[in-house]
Order: structure tokens, then C-alpha cells, then sequence
């Protein structure tokens, strides 16, 4: 399990330095958001301990590796979905305003 250490030294207010455990290594990050970098770390080692239990796997190079790949996969299966949504709604705006125009025109020529 990821893990903020508590003393979480700061050299700048907007580049903290954090230390979390990411698969049992410690790591020393640097950001503006403390919480945001321990949620990102978390979720790493979530995704490496699942990839350790779904394979006889020792390795944490290998395991990582297949965690960023299963990452990685998530992230474009989203963007995918997001981007036929936005096309979705390009589309539905772009038939509004065809019939906003034809209900205008309709309009001005009885007017």
C-alpha cells in the first residue's frame, strides 16, 4: 500500500516533497499537491499488487512493466470512449443548429 511519510519535508510551498512507498520501495516526489501525488502512488501499487497476484511474477521491473501497460490500456480505452462521446456530441449540436436555422428560416420567409 502506497504511504505518505509524516514528515513530509517542504522546500517551497508549491513543490512539496513527498515520500510514498510504492510496492514496498520508497519513493521521494516532488509536486504542488501532496494528496494528488499519494493518490497516484496508490494507485500504482493497487495496479502492481494486482499484477503480482495475477502472475507467478517476482520481478517488480516485469511487474511494473505490466502495470503500466495495464495503466496505459485504461487511460486509452477512456480517452477512446471520451473522444466517439465528444464526437457523439459535435454531431448532436451540429443537427440543432440545422434545425434552429431551418425554424428560422421558416420564420423570416412567413414574417
Amino acid at each position: 500500500m502506497a504511504s505518505i511519510s509524516k514528515q513530509s519535508p517542504v522546500k517551497d510551498a508549491h513543490n512539496a516533497s513527498v515520500r510514498v512507498e510504492i510496492f514496498d520501495q520508497a519513493y521521494n516526489l516532488r509536486g504542488s499537491d501532496p494528496e494528488y501525488i499519494l493518490n497516484l502512488a496508490e494507485y500504482v501499487d493497487a495496479k502492481m499488487r494486482a499484477v503480482a497476484e495475477a502472475t507467478n511474477t517476482i520481478d517488480t521491473v516485469r511487474l511494473a512493466v505490466l502495470a503500466a501497460l495495464n495503466i496505459a490500456d485504461e487511460y486509452h480505452l477512456l480517452k477512446r470512449r471520451q473522444d466517439n462521446g465528444s464526437s457523439d456530441y459535435r454531431q448532436r449540436a451540429h443537427q440543432l443548429v440545422q434545425a434552429l436555422d431551418q425554424v428560422l428560416g421558416d420564420v423570416r420567409k412567413a414574417g
